[in-house]
């Protein structure tokens, strides 16, 4: 028989503004321990040089991380020009440099060609998988690191800044597995100079907001006061822009079963008219939906047929 995991059933999500010179993995159990919670996990790793929104899912949230991790993303970004790095961020080693500082008219006219569905390659010092190694293990021991380009989608890429010649600061909505700092790489060379990322700031992650976030000073110092609850947020928060669907008591009890539950006809008419900003459609006709009891979610599942069919339950008390 496997051990038993130590720690409470805590239930929820910690909107952590993740401080500078973090892991996403060492984010994640700093808030376990805080809570001293059986499950921890996140919505979407951020670099040690990226501060901001880092979604950290506890218990049953965990259930709820894809939603997050598919969710579109908005990012604050500063590239300094004039020098180019191995890691193309302000941590790497000098590659290259130029004396070219591109103007604010000449960026702004090259912005529309990353905007839309592109194709990216993802950077040398990344996590993706190249034969079973990640690729940053590799380019650090020197190995030659050739990465396949990917579509990625980049909703909005705005100039909102320039402090100086040498910097200037952007602001980007983008789908999942866009990495900012390969648009840093790709500017560069659009514009003719050399570039990296200084700075790095994630603000949303689908509806969780830069608004809603705590720092990690702030939970512990909760967290001493025996307070650490108000940190945290529903289960449910993940899930505000799928179509909500209530159940009765009876229904719960199906629903922790496994067992589907018959629609009315009505019901269904009016799930399906939901407009969520999230399109959830299967190609047989089914809609992804969430069921509520009250203000908690009971399970995750498919309205097909007249009925819902539950592909995951939260075990959380009702």
């Amino acid at each position: 028989m496997g051990r038993r995991k130590k720690g409470q059933d805590i239930h929820g999500w910690v909107l952590l503004d993740k401080p500078l010179d973090l892991t996403s993995t060492q984010a994640v159990s700093a808030v376990r321990r805080l809570f001293d919670a059986k499950k921890a996990g996140h919505a979407g790793t951020l670099d040690p040089l990226a501060t901001g929104m880092l979604p950290i899912a506890l218990g049953e949230a965990t259930k709820t991380v894809p939603f997050a991790q598919d969710a579109g993303k908005t990012y604050r970004f500063t590239i300094r020009w004039g020098v180019s790095t191995n890691t193309l961020d302000a941590e790497g080693k000098e590659t290259a440099t130029s004396d070219i500082r591109p103007d604010v008219e000449a960026i702004r006219a090259a912005l529309p060609e990353f905007v839309g569905d592109i194709e990216q390659i993802p950077p040398k010092f990344s996590a993706i998988k190249i034969d079973g190694a990640r690729a940053y293990d590799l380019a650090r021991a020197g190995e030659n690191v050739e990465i396949a380009a990917r579509p990625v989608r980049i909703d909005r890429l705005d100039v909102i800044d320039t402090p100086s010649a040498d910097e200037t600061v952007f602001e980007m909505d983008c789908g999942k597995g866009t990495y900012v700092r390969a648009i840093a790489r790709d500017l560069s060379l659009r514009l003719g100079t050399e570039g990296h990322i200084s700075r790095l700031r994630r603000t949303a992650v689908g509806v969780f907001e830069e608004s809603a976030a705590i720092s990690l000073d702030e939970l512990v110092d909760l967290a001493h006061k025996g307070r650490a609850f108000e940190g945290l947020a529903p289960v449910e928060t993940a899930l505000d822009d799928i179509p909500a669907l209530a159940v009765t008591e009876e229904e719960v009890s199906h629903l922790r079963q496994g067992r589907s539950i018959v629609l009315l006809p009505r019901i269904a008419q009016e799930l399906r008219a939901q407009r969520r900003p999230r399109d959830l459609s299967g190609k047989d006709g089914s809609r992804m939906a969430v069921a509520m009891h009250g203000e908690m979610a009971v399970a995750l599942g498919d309205a097909q047929a007249g009925k819902f069919v539950p592909s995951r339950v939260f075990n959380h008390s009702i």
